[in-house]
């Protein structure tokens, strides 16, 4: 799944108009899809349930929360004290949870259907999901 989110954070790096660092780009454009799906609260505790899983493996996550309407605060303290590939990992780790979730809960094909509507340009057919090397080639 780490692969699947690092994937996803690449094309948005590459898709970026601005300078902006302290921004979760996949993250905020999962979020009106999943909302739509499960309401607010629903996405609000998807989200949180990724925070706390991926805070286990990445500290400096443990400060972030998510707000009412989603999007995650206390991010600018982070990002000021971590060299961006510090803050990038950071990014990787919390959207490869919260997809992990999501295939838990929703089921991979759907998952997969969701990604593909919110990032149509992006092949699925070469990327690899499952647990360590026994990787669930995507077709």
């Amino acid at each position: 799944m780490r692969s699947f989110a690092a994937h996803l954070m690449v094309h948005e790096a590459g898709r970026s108009e601005s300078s902006e660092v302290a921004t979760f780009r996949a993250v905020d454009k999962l979020r009106p899809h999943l909302a739509a799906l499960m309401g607010n609260g629903g996405f609000r505790a998807l989200l949180s349930r990724s925070l706390v899983l991926a805070g286990a493996e990445v500290s400096w996550l443990r400060a972030l929360h998510g707000k009412a309407d989603g999007t995650l605060e206390g991010l600018e303290a982070p990002q000021a004290k971590l060299d961006p590939a510090e803050f990038l990992e950071g990014k990787v780790v919390l959207l490869a949870e919260l997809l992990g979730l999501l295939v838990a809960f929703i089921g991979l094909n759907l998952t997969l259907r969701l990604v593909a509507d919110i990032w149509p340009q992006i092949s699925l057919d070469t990327l690899e999901l499952g647990n360590g090397g026994d990787g669930e080639k995507i077709n």
